[in-house]
């Protein structure tokens, strides 16, 4: 009987270090994403040009998740985070004509 509960003592305390072990392992790393990513803007899609987590938006200068990013300029090759910053961008000299 002392046999099965040195056993089972065992396979918990190991339990606990391959579980604190892998914890661990994910925390110590860097990301391998972090930091800002260079990207090219075509038309529907965009291409990494230089790995990173995100992009900062030319209006806002928030940043932007690559896996949230939705708007952006082919021509003038800046990302947007919202609608919104895209018309200031592109109409901000509509408005000034107006008034």
């Amino acid at each position: 009987m002392l046999c099965s509960v040195a056993g089972a003592l065992w396979t918990q305390a190991a339990r606990t270090a391959v579980w604190r072990h892998a914890v661990l392992n994910r925390s110590d790393r860097a990301s391998p994403m972090a930091g800002e990513a260079e990207v090219k803007y075509l038309d529907g899609d965009f291409r990494v040009v230089r790995p990173g987590a995100f992009v900062r938006c030319a209006v806002t200068g928030v940043p932007i998740p690559l896996e949230e990013l939705k708007y952006w300029s082919v021509d003038l090759q800046e990302p947007y985070s919202n609608p919104e910053a895209v018309l200031q961008r592109h109409f901000q000299d509509a408005r000034a004509r107006k008034a």
